[in-house]
């Protein structure tokens, strides 16, 4: 049986969804086995994490070098279990972090690389959505280890339980990979929110908010949602980009996406048309986001939403 390996995903010191996703793709023709990069001394507790997936096996590689010299030290440590191990594909999540130690690791091992993809064949066959979502691509590497990135919330997990064995490796870093050094870093600040990617319901904002994320993000609250926001809104200095929803932003793939005040470009539609339901609050009944609605409402969403929490709200009192 060929062996597929998958880099741990974390927030935090918890494993991610994004993990067991990463495990289901790689389990349709081979033996999962993941790795686990972290800090001296933290490597058997972020492992013990990793329970959730059809996971046999889990490499475990510490090093004060992933801090020091952030995304080059990862790669190295990754290309050098790739060397020892022999493995036929590696997956990735396909976040910004994600991207970049898979671009190392390719050059590193001399292999292929395919990136957003949103699913992966048995025969590791890479399914990516390009031109907005528009147009569905198939591709396979043809060469070295396959090195894919997939995107989050794009397969459906099996998050059975799982005991996989655990194996410590040894890891020195090359001198390439010490030339640029991380001096200092600040963890982005966490609210009370679910994370984006991880949410069951994600309530965003678009060019209709005209910058008041208020009854978005109050409506967000009284569903336990995290909040969205249109790549309009973001570029306006309206919502953080970190929450931006689209191509160029994050892809979720929730149980309930509720689009206010967006209008539905392409761009945005591709990263967020997988969702279960899709609710559509916009002013403009011709708006495309319509189209890829189940349900649609023509309004304000300040008239809209706040007559939503109400009832919401009444509900969880009644």
């Amino acid at each position: 049986m060929s062996q597929i390996f998958i880099l741990a995903d974390f927030a935090g010191d918890k494993c991610t969804k994004t993990t067991a996703e990463l495990a289901t793709a790689a389990a349709r023709n081979a033996s999962v086995t993941a790795i686990v990069l972290a800090a001296p001394g933290s490597g058997a507790a972020l492992a013990a994490t990793v329970k959730l997936g059809p996971i046999a096996n889990v490499l475990v590689v510490e090093s004060a070098d992933f801090a020091t010299h952030g995304v080059a030290a990862a790669a190295d440590a990754i290309a050098q279990v790739i060397a020892q191990k022999s493995p036929n594909a590696l997956l990735i999540a396909s976040h910004a972090y994600g991207k970049e130690v898979a671009g190392r690791v390719a050059v590193a091992t001399d292999s292929g690389i395919i990136t957003d993809a949103v699913d992966v064949a048995a025969d590791l066959t890479a399914t990516q959505l390009v031109f907005g979502g528009s147009t569905t691509v198939h591709s396979k590497v043809a060469k070295g280890v396959a090195i894919i990135t997939v995107r989050p919330n794009s397969i459906e997990a099996d998050l059975s339980d799982s005991t996989p064995a655990v194996e410590n490796l040894s890891f020195t870093i090359s001198d390439v990979a010490k030339l640029a050094t991380t001096t200092s870093s600040t963890p982005p600040v966490k609210g009370g929110r679910p994370e984006l990617t991880e949410a069951k319901i994600v309530v965003s904002g678009g060019r209709g908010t005209n910058g008041d994320f208020s009854k978005v993000e109050s409506f967000a609250d009284s569903l336990g949602a995290a909040v969205g926001a249109s790549r309009a809104a973001t570029d306006a200095g309206w919502y953080p980009h970190t929450h931006q929803v689209g191509q160029t932003g994050k892809t979720v793939s929730p149980q309930l996406y509720v689009a206010c005040g967006i209008s539905g470009a392409i761009q945005h539609r591709a990263g967020m048309q997988t969702s279960k339901t899709i609710i559509a609050v916009n002013k403009d009944p011709e708006a495309p986001i319509f189209d890829l609605a189940d349900l649609g409402i023509v309004g304000d969403l300040f008239a809209v939403l706040p007559q939503a929490e109400a009832a919401i709200n009444a509900k969880k009192h009644g």
